[in-house]
């Protein structure tokens, strides 16, 4: 076990160098064993980031086994008064404080005036995931007063999972950088943030960081929250050059959904494999209403209890990327609307050498990943709310109050 220390050691400096090179400063790295597999024994994989067989502990993400029972659907009654509960008022206020300490930040009005919208402008909405110009304000042109501002406001919204899968979602632009020789095109640099509104208690208001493989949306009225759009992609699927060789950003959505279909059974895989092709990208798109069909696949009512919780383990992959107290409101929602309602379906290859698609669909969300590109090496990711992408059902609250007063 010592050579695997050793190794594990070495390779969480080179990791945490990668990090502080582009302004991240993540956890710290956990001392527990490490398995063979790359995990840390006894962890779940929400509470945790692993990064290709080097595991950071991010025990303030959350101990999903208490998320919720994965052998029975959720006590609907204790789910639906859980579900109407927004987040406590420090997640808020913290959100809110890093936020306005961005606007508030000194430096040329004119470079600051770039992040700040009104929260009714169509850009709020204008999403998209490709390496573009964009407007908001780039990292790179920040102060680093408005960098150290922006920094906290993404530690205010997502656990350590989530801030560090970020972080490295920004350090392959490094890599591709290295690999492809195309110069400015690749910048770490090159992600914005955007303020849509006051940030304040008593108006609705939002924000989004993005960039080439990431798009992260949060829109908040009072102490309520809507975290999706919630975009997250890979270039390279695993790193093969450098000293991050081994990096896998989105090992968890992948592995975690290939277990899952692997674990069924003939008659259920009749069921859940739709075609041996999988599609060129994810099917929702990259709109401000996802484009959605029926829900295909197996239904979680018709699987194991082990599956069941094999499907459970996937979908917090996703939402215990956000701060604990936020994924464990959007759990319970999932949990209301009945999570024995959820389908999961799978296309393509299961060789994860070879392109493959996986969604999981409910009443009112849809976690969906497509790894087609570059013959299966270039994986995206996304979740969607069907009720509340852009904080839409929390708004329709909101208008209603406010034509009541």
């Amino acid at each position: 076990m010592k050579s695997k220390s050793f190794l594990t050691a070495a390779f969480i400096i080179v990791a945490l160098a990668a990090m502080i090179s582009i302004g991240f400063i993540v956890a710290q790295p956990t001392a527990a064993e490490v398995t063979s597999d790359g995990r840390m024994e006894g962890a779940t994989p929400s509470a945790m980031g692993m990064v290709s067989g080097v595991v950071f502990d991010t025990s303030d993400a959350a101990d999903t086994s208490d998320a919720a029972d994965t052998s029975d659907a959720a006590d609907t009654s204790d789910a639906a008064d859980a579900a109407d509960a927004a987040v406590s008022s420090d997640v808020a206020a913290r959100m809110r404080a890093a936020a306005r300490a961005f606007l508030d930040s000194p430096g040329d009005s004119d470079v600051a005036s770039r992040g700040r919208f009104a929260f009714e402008d169509d850009e709020r909405f204008d999403w998209h995931i490709i390496p573009r110009e964009r407007n908001g304000l780039a990292l790179e042109h920040m102060t680093s007063a408005q960098r150290s501002a922006a920094h906290e406001l993404l530690r205010s919204s997502l656990s350590s999972q989530g801030y560090l899968k970020v972080g490295h979602i920004m350090f392959l632009e490094t890599v591709l950088r290295e690999i492809e020789e195309r110069g400015p095109r690749r910048d770490p640099e090159n992600y914005y943030l955007s303020i849509f509104g006051e940030p304040s208690e008593e108006e609705p208001w939002g924000w989004r960081f993005e960039g080439h493989h990431l798009s992260l949306n949060y829109s908040s009225e009072g102490n309520d929250l809507s975290v999706t759009p919630a975009f997250m992609g890979a270039n390279p699927e695993e790193v093969t050059v450098g000293h991050a060789t081994g990096l896998r950003v989105l090992a968890g959505e992948e592995d975690l959904a290939r277990a899952l279909v692997q674990s069924l059974s003939p008659e259920q895989r009749e069921v859940a494999v739709l075609s041996d092709t999988a599609p060129d990208d994810i099917l929702t798109g990259y709109e401000p209403r996802p484009i959605v069909d029926e829900p295909r696949g197996l239904a979680a009512a018709e699987m194991t209890s082990d599956q069941l919780a094999a499907l459970r383990r996937v979908v917090e992959e996703y939402v215990f990327n956000t701060e604990h107290e936020i994924a464990s409101e959007q759990m319970l929602r999932i949990d209301e609307a009945g999570f024995e309602n959820l389908h999961f379906a799978w296309a393509g290859s299961m060789d994860p050498d070879e392109p493959h698609y996986y969604i999981i669909q409910g009443p009112t969300v849809i976690f969906e990943y497509d790894n087609t590109q570059n013959d299966g090496h270039h994986p995206h990711s996304v979740w969607r709310d069907l009720t509340n992408d852009f904080g839409e059902d929390l708004l329709k609250e909101h208008y209603l109050e406010s034509r009541h007063h």
